[in-house]
């Protein structure tokens, strides 16, 4: 049930209904939790190649969306950072999914949502 769910969330997160693509939210979303960070640590956190990382940061930096600079401590890294323009992009993705999950469950009264989210909340830990 949960891949099901899962599978309508990401099918219904359009670029059209967030103004980003999911892809692009989940790591401006990453970068907000815990801004700056390594490019390196981005792609591992998020689970990409750095190949795809690169296309990927490449894309948000086009969009004004994040800036890369190099580590002064280390030249060889590059510190990534969410720009006020990419949270601005995230805080519009995220209130487009808000109202998405508020068609997904719309047949579940608010008690049955909060259960459901704090059963989700246990189980993934």
């Amino acid at each position: 049930m949960l891949l099901r769910l899962a599978t309508t969330i990401k099918k219904r997160s359009t670029e059209e209904l967030m103004g980003i693509k999911l892809r692009q939210m989940m790591l401006l979303s990453y970068l907000n939790a815990g801004a700056p960070a390594l490019q390196q640590q981005v792609c591992e956190a998020l689970w990409l190649d750095a190949n795809n990382c690169v296309l990927l940061l490449n894309e948000l930096e086009d969009m004004g969306y994040i800036e890369r600079r190099r580590d002064p401590a280390d030249r060889r890294r590059h510190v990534v950072e969410l720009t006020e323009d990419g949270r601005i992009a995230l805080l519009r993705a995220e209130r487009a999914q808000e109202t998405l999950g508020d068609e997904i469950f719309a047949a579940l009264s608010d008690e049955e949502r909060a259960t459901l989210r704090s059963l989700l909340s246990r189980a993934a830990v």
